[in-house]
């Protein structure tokens, strides 16, 4: 078992990640405060240089592999943000990157990780088959596996989001954080618990692809035999045990949307932000929709996790 971060490793990251990483804006947003009839902020990871706050963990992780790891190179598996969080960061600390991703990724995160240096392998019919992969030539090849998810300084790296949170707004009450592997979640949450344990923290999952969810209501790492959600940063068939152990004790609830909620959320982020929202990053949206009434009155910030949507993926949600 990994070990779990403390809000002292994510303060140390913050230091590391502070010298190569613009702090983000957390901003009120009067329209969906208006929408929300509650306070509401939203805290821009679409600002990133990789436009996700992946980039976060990368910078963390990458920074502290020993001289032997760097030589060695690192793999890992991605649908897309985690895969450019480990190349940007790779190129940043000089150290050779392979990212493996499913047939059928977003093709703009594709070459966006092409662009940053690495090494794209395409194998996989999905992200759980792309890892699985990763772990046997991980093995075989002896490069450093960075797990997208089991991590602690990847964790401890975004978990910088949950710090800031707090920092720029003291007195907030709800964080809606969306959940793909777990990292963010997990991290946000130690960061905003450790420093008011009052804060509620939701995480929100599509019921397209809810294996996080059903391993946080069960107790245990669940594997679901479908995954069908359009949203690429939600999109895996299992969960994964450090997350787990880590939502367990720090979520007060998570909640699953549907993709018709994602797509609603997504264009009214987009038209009350004026920034371009990916699914995931609208995802939190969504739920404080079908919360609404809970969340009337507070204090409410929406992690817009990223913004990496395609134009072909625009232009069809716009038609719609």
């Amino acid at each position: 078992m990994h070990a779990i971060p403390t809000i002292l490793d994510i303060l140390d990251a913050e230091q590391l990640i502070r010298r190569y990483l613009p702090r983000t804006p957390l901003y009120p947003c009067a329209g969906l405060s208006e929408l929300l009839d509650a306070e509401v902020y939203v805290k821009y990871e679409n600002h990133q240089p990789i436009g996700a706050f992946k980039v976060r963990g990368g910078v963390n992780l990458l920074a502290r592999l020993s001289e032997e790891e760097r030589r060695r190179g690192v793999i890992t598996a991605s649908t897309g943000n985690h895969g450019q969080s480990i190349a940007w960061a790779a190129r940043l600390f000089g150290v050779r990157a392979r990212i493996v991703v499913p047939v059928g990724s977003n093709p703009d995160k594709v070459r966006a990780i092409e662009r940053l240096g690495a090494e794209i392998i395409v194998h996989g019919r999905d992200f759980d088959e792309a890892r699985e992969y990763v772990g046997a030539l991980a093995e075989r090849e002896g490069y450093r596996y960075i797990h997208s998810a089991n991590e602690p300084h990847l964790i401890a790296g975004v978990g910088t989001i949950g710090l800031e949170i707090v920092e720029d707004l003291p007195d907030v009450e709800v964080i809606l954080v969306p959940v793909g592997g777990g990292s963010g979640a997990s991290g946000i949450s130690i960061a905003a618990r450790a420093l008011n344990p009052e804060i509620e923290v939701i995480g929100v999952q599509s019921e397209a692809a809810p294996a996080a969810y059903l391993s946080w209501r069960q107790g245990r790492v669940v594997a679901t035999d479908f995954m069908n959600t359009f949203a690429e940063g939600l999109a895996t068939r299992v969960g994964f045990e450090l997350p787990l152990t880590i939502l367990r004790e720090n979520l007060a609830d998570f909640i699953l949307v549907s993709e018709e909620e994602i797509r609603r959320a997504m264009l009214l982020m987009m038209e009350a932000t004026h920034n371009l929202v990916e699914a995931a990053g609208a995802a939190p949206l969504a739920a404080a929709l079908r919360i609404r009434d809970r969340l009337r009155g507070r204090k409410v910030a929406l992690d817009l996790s990223g913004g990496n949507i395609t134009l072909s993926a625009l232009r069809q949600l716009l038609a719609t």
